[in-house]
């Protein structure tokens, strides 16, 4: 199981924002453990370019990342998800696909960066606050025993994970990553 790479779908409505942050820092982060996608089910086609501009600036390689449809992964030959998370209110409360295989799923709600309006500080802001949040819950879940904890378990603790905070210094309840 060590040499397991596991897929992670982030879903969000218009997959240009939230999920797209969630699969870089994910695959920055969990790289060789972890292969993240991230989709929508109305996509918005572009990438927001705050959320561009912000991964690019904190050294995430942000060449490959588009905007598109969960619809991509429930096709015939899409990689098979061990993990999906919505990552937004709109996503978690839409009919998803069926997917296949069996992936744990959660709720990872952020407040959307995007629909923030007024200066370019207030939204640099909101995209930094997305990105601090995303990245938190995803330390958290790298921190897991995911070969070693039974499917109701992980699901507990991911679910855990979402109903964090996820603050600098009040993220999940403590014993999510150490009691696994």
């Amino acid at each position: 199981m060590a040499d397991r790479v596991y897929n992670v779908l982030f879903l969000c409505t218009a997959n240009s924002a939230r999920s797209v942050l969630a699969e870089a820092i994910l695959n920055q982060l969990g790289e060789g453990r972890f292969r993240a996608y991230s989709a929508g089910s109305q996509p918005r086609g572009t990438v927001n370019p705050y959320a561009i501009n912000l991964l690019r600036n904190l050294g995430h390689d942000v060449s490959a990342l588009r905007s598109k449809s969960w619809d991509e992964f429930a096709e015939p030959g899409a990689p098979v998800m061990d993990f999906v998370f919505t990552v937004c209110d709109s996503a978690a409360n839409e009919a998803c696909p069926v997917w296949p295989g069996r992936p744990a799923t959660a709720h990872w709600g952020i407040p959307d960066p995007a629909a923030v309006t007024g200066s370019e500080a207030q939204i640099a802001l909101a995209f930094d606050e997305a990105y601090r949040m995303l990245r938190r819950r995803i330390e958290l879940f790298l921190a897991l025993p995911i070969s070693s904890i039974d499917h109701l378990a992980l699901q507990e603790k991911l679910r855990e994970i979402g109903k964090s905070g996820a603050g600098a210094d009040n993220g999940a309840p403590a014993d999510i990553a150490a009691n696994g």
